[in-house]
């Protein structure tokens, strides 16, 4: 399977997610002009990706989003919901959501985000 690269724009995070390395990134400021138009490939290469895989390795899910609008929340949602599935269904599925150690807001939306999803999810102050 491919990997997919999406190159950040300055509303757009950086995507890459290395089917090799089983390391999926997602880097940069969210706040497209239809959020959803932008993540359902992201949606596509993970439920091809997902159904590809037959092994117990883990896969590492990195995110640093330091700002995301509203339509933009909704489809990360979306995004650790598929990791989450994937995750009941066997696969060792951990999340490294890095934030900036001296903007409360951005520690405070990743924290929400670990409340709604049932993973190995991990906070980390950069």
């Amino acid at each position: 399977m491919e990997s997919l690269f999406i190159e950040p724009s300055k509303s757009t995070p950086k995507v890459d997610f290395n089917a090799v390395t089983r390391v999926l990134a997602v880097k940069g400021e969210s706040y497209p002009e239809n959020s959803f138009k932008f993540y359902d490939p992201i949606f596509q290469w993970l439920d091809a990706f997902f159904g590809q895989i037959d092994d117990d390795g883990t896969i590492n899910l990195e995110i640093s989003l330091p700002y995301i609008n509203t339509s933009s929340s909704k489809c990360i949602l979306m995004l650790l919901e598929k990791f989450e599935e994937a995750g009941n269904s066997g696969r060792k599925i951990c999340v490294n959501w890095y934030y900036d150690k001296d903007n409360e807001n951005e520690m405070e939306c990743a924290q929400d985000f670990k409340e709604f999803v049932e993973l190995d999810f991990n906070l980390i102050a950069v």
